[in-house]
């Protein structure tokens, strides 16, 4: 009987125990699910990321700065790395920005991005006054092999070649195409690689859904791959509104650019929930809208979004980024372009003076819908 009641107690503790590691382990895991950030969520699927602005890589915006660092493991410089900012002069460089963009992605163990090498837009006053191919040949590979010499092995990625096409897929005509015709884009993409051949090359454009820019697409990188050059990938800037673009022409655009063998990432995330000009076209900054500012009916939101409008934009996220971890094994990066809704371009582009709430952080910096229906996806899973 002794032993019998041993046992039995044995048994009581025993069961008691693993009753409550259990219980532990589900508590556990309840807590990881409910502290989910956008790194941590998809840190198995793909970089997450956000472009940051001077305030932000100044330190400035303490507030933004604590977001970025919970939610962000990838940066991409708004603007300070354009042409015009960082080589104003033909034998000038300003580094001071850069340097503390570099050293914050650094701090907080991020993928750092290079944005952009060659653009037509933003450029430095003295591009535009050069003829000679030569001489415009000589000023990329100055540019180049400084900027990315200085950051090898420590800005990880480069839009190498930006927006370099019109709509219908054939070369934009840029300064660039002018003096040295369509080879300028093979010779930046070969500079860079000479000058961090560790480093992942990227093409990236707006409108990459657009059948004819992606047949585009398609050509440029056939024709890089052909002569030996090193392209990495494909940006898609992903500046969308809750209507469009349709998922299968974003899907499709996914197939396309990934049977290529290279790896597409969605660079400059934003659903735009306001109206817009018939005519606008992507994210082409030259489109001029003044004769809209101050109309009501083009700022519909100028104090709160609706809850309706709340639901579509979560679900307008959700049903992007279904589509996003459908094809994770095809995509590397998807960067939303601004932290919060007070920060973003969309607020003075394509009509200045406007309230847009693109994001997924209000502008008080807390999580809207959109963020928790996309936080949803990982803890259905």
């Amino acid at each position: 009987m002794k032993i019998n009641f041993k046992i039995t107690v044995f048994l009581l503790l025993f069961m008691v125990s693993a009753i409550g590691c259990e219980k532990k382990e589900e508590v556990e895991e309840q807590v990881n699910v409910e502290t989910l950030t956008l790194k941590s969520a998809f840190s198995d699927d793909f970089f997450i990321g956000s472009a940051v602005n001077d305030n932000h890589i100044n330190g400035k915006d303490t507030l933004a700065l604590q977001l970025i660092g919970k939610e962000f493991n990838t940066l991409t410089p708004e603007n300070i790395m354009k042409w015009m900012n960082i080589h104003p002069e033909e034998n000038t460089f300003n580094y001071d920005m850069s340097d503390q963009y570099v050293a914050l992605g650094e701090k907080n163990n991020m993928h750092i991005v290079g944005h952009t090498l060659v653009w037509h837009s933003q450029l430095a006053p003295y591009i535009n006054t050069i003829s000679d191919s030569a001489t415009m040949a000589d000023n990329l590979k100055s540019h180049i092999n400084t900027i990315v010499g200085k950051y090898k092995g420590r800005i990880h990625s480069w839009d190498v070649v930006n927006e370099a096409l019109n709509e219908d897929g054939t070369l934009r005509e840029s300064i660039f195409l002018k003096v040295m015709g369509n080879d300028y884009i093979n010779y930046a993409f070969q500079l860079a690689a000479l000058a961090d051949p560790a480093a992942e090359l990227n093409y990236n454009d707006y409108n990459l859904w657009k059948p004819e820019k992606r047949a585009g697409v398609v050509q440029l990188v056939k024709d890089l791959q052909a002569k030996g050059t090193k392209i990495d990938g494909v940006g898609m800037q992903a500046h969308w509104s809750l209507e469009g673009p349709s998922i299968e022409d974003i899907e499709n655009s996914i197939l396309a650019y990934s049977d290529l063998g290279v790896k597409v990432m969605f660079t400059e995330l934003d659903v735009t929930v306001l109206p817009n000009p018939w005519d606008l076209n992507g994210a082409a900054v030259e489109q001029n809208y003044d004769k809209f500012e101050g109309d009501p009916t083009m700022n519909p939101y100028p104090n709160t979004l609706p809850d309706s409008i709340q639901n579509k934009l979560a679900k307008r996220y959700e049903d992007i980024f279904n589509l996003f971890l459908k094809h994770k094994d095809k995509i590397s990066r998807v960067t939303f372009w601004g932290v919060h809704d007070g920060q973003s371009w969309l607020n003075d582009w394509p009509i200045k003076g406007r309230t847009n709430h693109p994001l997924l952080f209000d502008r008080k910096l807390n999580p809207k819908k959109a963020y928790q229906q996309i936080i949803g996806l990982k803890k259905q899973n």
